[in-house]
């Protein structure tokens, strides 16, 4: 069990990333790859990525263990300043290119720390031993290079083609957690995580391999959506005493996501989407509808609103995610396109 506990000044200090994190995504996706459950939602993803894994990823497999302890200065904890020009993704969040460069200007006292301690509680050394692992805690410039190099490789191949659905289904998370904290402030956003993150103030909980206490001193605490977190939250063994801790969260996902979809397919998809009803909707869920609103703004019954909603989610153009009773829809980047809109997201990204 994980419980942390909040001071009022740490409420008034909650937030929540605006984008997924590259290096997380890349630790939890490829811990994902090693296992087998969750196949309803990952298993069309693991049968296409799989293969294409090499030799190099070996470092990986020998840093990501599927379960247990995984490196720190893996997933370096983002700038103090949300908007610092020190890290150009959206809402704070780095780019590759930046998250990548932060791992490997780690401090050589910080690599020794992280990777003694996975060394400790590896059930394979001898995998360490053969994947150079003691070059890198001692930060050999070739060592590094190769590390910044699988980085980079494996997200080419295993994260970069899925990119554009991964951002919709974080921007529709997104989407939901505006709601929530617009229509009850803090409590209402924390409590909008239930069941993975149970809000009982002053106190979060969730299901964790072990049994953790974290009080917040004021620091807040910033949330941070995953698509490839998938069991339970994630957080660093060690956060920094002076900054503001993350707490990585799973996020929902549309079953299929992965599935390969060929030309004729989406071309028939497609074909189905002429009409002014479908068109006025997919403008109206840039911003995040439900059915009912949709129902009500569009001037149609809600058993047609979700006949349209159907087709539009079918066909790529929107995403819909249950939040309680209501069902919210938002927008993919392939139905902005269609639009010729610029993307619009929630918390001012």
């Amino acid at each position: 069990m994980l419980r942390v506990h909040f001071t009022a000044d740490d409420v008034a200090r909650v937030r929540v990333a605006t984008a997924a994190d590259p290096l997380w995504e890349i630790t939890n996706s490829f811990q994902a790859l090693a296992e087998e459950d969750h196949s309803l939602v990952f298993g069309d993803w693991r049968r296409q990525v799989r293969p294409l894994l090499g030799p190099a990823d070996g470092l990986l497999a020998a840093l990501l263990p599927p379960r247990g302890y995984s490196p720190d200065f893996l997933t370096p904890e983002p700038p103090d300043t949300p908007n610092s020009p020190s890290s150009p993704g959206r809402g704070g969040t780095p780019d590759l290119e930046s998250a990548v460069d932060t791992v490997l200007r780690t401090p050589k006292s910080v690599l020794r720390g992280d990777l003694r301690l996975l060394a400790a509680s590896s059930e394979r050394p001898q995998r360490l031993r053969l994947a150079g692992v003691r070059e890198l805690a001692e930060g050999e410039p070739a060592a590094l290079r190769r590390l910044g190099a699988t980085l980079h490789t494996y997200h080419r191949r295993a994260l970069a083609p899925f990119s554009p659905h991964i951002r919709a289904q974080v921007d529709a998370d997104l989407a939901a957690r505006a709601r929530a904290a617009l229509t009850g402030g803090t409590d209402g956003l924390l409590g909008s995580f239930r069941p993975v993150l149970r809000w009982e103030p002053p106190v979060l909980e969730a299901d964790y391999p072990v049994e953790r206490e974290l009080w917040l001193g004021g620091r807040g605490l910033l949330l941070q959506p995953s698509f490839f977190c998938s069991r339970r939250p994630v957080m660093l063994a060690a956060p920094s005493p002076e900054r503001a801790p993350v707490l990585v969260y799973p996020i929902q996902h549309t079953p299929g996501w992965a599935r390969p979809r060929g030309a004729t397919q989406r071309d028939a998809e497609l074909g189905v989407l002429l009409g002014r009803t479908r068109a006025a909707i997919l403008e109206d869920v840039v911003t995040g509808r439900t059915t009912g609103e949709l129902a009500r703004r569009i001037g149609i019954s809600g058993a047609a609103a979700s006949q349209h909603t159907a087709v539009l989610r079918q066909a790529g153009l929107l995403l819909s995610v249950r939040r309680s009773r209501h069902v919210l829809h938002t927008i993919t980047p392939a139905g902005l396109a269609l639009l010729g809109c610029a993307p619009r997201t929630p918390f001012g990204r």
